[in-house]
């Protein structure tokens, strides 16, 4: 697999897991109105990273996230096969 795509893949993890963090802190702290803004930039950050990926290499999921290009997933290379 390529350098750029590894990498794009790496920063993708490294939002989904600020996101998935910042979510479960917003559950027992939602009056946190920094944490809260935190949570939005992040959520939009890794929602154009997958824009990214998704117009670059195809879709990394089978469902949500592209919904034009329903099943495509399934014919492009999976995420650890070598391009």
């Amino acid at each position: 697999m390529d350098q750029d795509r590894l990498a794009l893949l790496k920063r993708i993890g490294e939002a989904r897991f600020t996101c998935v963090e910042l979510n479960l802190y917003l559950d027992t702290h939602p009056d946190d109105m920094a944490a809260r803004a935190d949570f939005n930039t992040y959520s939009d950050k890794l929602q154009a990273l997958l824009d990214t990926y998704t117009s670059t290499y195809g879709p990394l999921m089978n469902f949500g996230q592209c919904a034009l290009d329903t099943g495509s997933w399934v014919r492009s290379p999976w995420p650890w096969e070598t391009v």
